[in-house]
């Protein structure tokens, strides 16, 4: 039995938000590649790299790019044509 390529935005949540400071999964992302609007925690996740890559599930567009090196983190977001966050209620 071969074990999947990819995971859920799930799995990527927890580096993101040690960058970004809030819960990606809750992020609606735009596909800058297919338009496809979908939530960050439907993304598919390959991290068995040195860095994590996000891509949209539609059509396999690269969403957004995290690398954690000893010294600082890169993030690369152009994949993504909008983020629309939630705002917590007060």
């Amino acid at each position: 039995m071969t074990e999947p390529t990819h995971v859920d935005g799930n799995a990527a949540a927890g580096a993101f938000a040690d960058v970004l400071g809030f819960d990606v999964t809750t992020a609606t992302l735009t596909c800058a590649g297919c338009g496809r609007v979908g939530a960050f925690a439907e993304s598919h996740v390959y991290h068995r790299a040195p860095g994590i890559v996000v891509r949209c599930p539609g059509c396999d567009h690269v969403l957004a790019r995290l690398v954690q090196t000893p010294t600082d983190v890169r993030l690369d977001l152009r994949g993504a044509q909008s983020w629309r966050i939630p705002v917590p209620a007060r």
